[in-house]
């Protein structure tokens, strides 16, 4: 195995069968937050297994060789920890967080359910019926559905405008065959990251794994499916009829991916244009027109590529003023960018979510994971501040003019009737 040490109390092993493993020590915590991160999500999805990344997700919580769903739930909340997942587009997470000096627990508890769930046809019909009832609260919460459509109309052909969660349809017909076949296919040491953040030592987090038969596996690599990104559709426009008091609505373009240094340019351009009540969605939408309660510009970079846009909630009524203003918003920004201050001030406040973001074990450990998943080079969080103040105003404006402009982007309309002509 190579070790090296990154950053005070910060280091990165790479294993002989490709495991990576990370650990950062921080002075003062009393508790681990450690998570095992595998490159297998819904972007590496068919469509007509949408759906089976998320589903084996929970099916690893029914049950090991070792320990009952019951008995799973049990071992970390009694000790107070807690242990939970989520699939990505891109990538699967186990997480646990725990005392100090019950890690052992975790470690042992996160590698029974990783590597050696049972996936019983038994356990999956409950199963089953459980990420029903998920999907019917997003078909009945419109401002988590109108992002399932936006999705699908961004990416019609691509994994990336899959639902994570799948349909009734794909979910409905799924097998345990089916979730023991991508397991077998994408859960192997060469496929994942392991993290671990708190007070912990480097060496005390391999000897654990180590333990648990984390390097024993021989090297492995597989085919993997491609998850390149094909172009999003632009400037397009769906509605969709649902009886609802409000009109939901949805602009968004695709950008770029994670890893590239633009990143931290479209953050600024975000969170000025609709990233808190200070921004210019929130003053001129909501304070000044009184068209909507809630308003934000968002943005989400995957593996290949990303995403940036709108979202307004507002009564149908006023929806054709409000999609007008937002429209107008767009032009504004795309066409002047920042001034000097806006691009002073959005600096400033990207640095201080940076530094607020990162007060937790929960926080540190998702960075690292981060980085390592991305493929990025580790920077210390001054680097990061250092590159976020080197952002020029010149640089925001070029993104503002070919992301944040009218005509690029697509829109969604989800509500009790058509869009007005605006």
């Amino acid at each position: 195995m190579e070790t090296i040490q990154l950053d005070t109390g910060l280091f990165r092993t790479r294993a002989a069968n490709g495991l990576t493993v990370l650990s950062e020590a921080l002075p003062g915590a009393r508790s681990v937050a450690m998570g095992i991160w595998v490159r297998a999500a819904s972007a590496h999805e068919l469509r007509s297994k949408m759906g089976v990344s998320h589903l084996l997700e929970h099916m690893v919580f029914k049950g090991t060789d070792q320990r009952t769903a019951k008995q799973i739930a049990l071992e970390l909340e009694v000790r107070g920890g807690s242990l939970d997942a989520y699939t990505s587009r891109d990538h699967t997470s186990y997480q646990a967080q725990v005392l100090d000096h019950d890690l052992p627990v975790a470690v042992e508890i996160l590698t029974d359910l990783v590597r050696h769930p049972l996936l019983r046809e038994v356990d999956l019909i409950p199963e089953r019926n459980v990420v029903l009832e998920e999907i019917n609260g997003v078909m009945d919460t419109p401002d988590d559905l109108v992002f399932e459509i936006l999705g699908e109309v961004l990416w019609p052909s691509h994994p990336y405008g899959f639902s994570i969660l799948g349909t009734a349809e794909t979910v409905g017909g799924l097998s345990a065959e089916d979730l023991r076949a991508r397991h077998q296919w994408g859960y192997y040491p060469a496929n994942m990251v392991i993290v671990a953040a708190g007070r912990v030592e480097h060496e005390t987090i391999l000897e654990l794994l180590e333990r648990q038969g984390w390097f024993d596996a021989q090297a492995e690599t597989k085919p993997r499916d491609s998850a390149v990104s094909t172009p999003a559709v632009q400037g397009a426009t769906r509605q969709e009829h649902k009886d609802t008091t409000q009109a939901h609505v949805a602009f968004a373009t695709d950008t770029f991916p994670y890893a590239s240094p633009r990143r931290y340019a479209m953050t600024i351009l975000t969170n000025t244009f609709g990233g808190g009540m200070s921004s210019r969605l929130f003053q001129r939408i909501r304070e000044e027109l009184g068209l909507a309660y809630s308003v934000y510009a968002f943005q989400q970079f995957y593996q290949s590529s990303g995403t940036c846009g709108v979202y307004i909630g507002t009564q149908p009524a006023t929806a054709g003023a409000a999609i007008d203003a937002i429209r107008r918003e767009y032009q504004r920004l795309g066409s002047e960018g920042l001034d000097p201050q806006e691009t002073e001030d959005g600096k400033r406040q990207l640095q201080g979510q940076v530094i607020l973001s990162l007060e937790t074990p929960q926080s540190r450990m998702a960075r690292l994971a981060s980085i390592e998943l991305q493929g990025e080079h580790y920077r210390s969080v001054d680097e990061v501040l250092r590159t976020i103040d080197a952002v020029e105003r010149d640089d925001l404006a070029a993104l503002a003019e070919e992301f944040w402009v009218p005509d690029r982007q697509t829109m969604v309309w989800l509500g009790p009737h058509e869009p007005p002509v605006v």
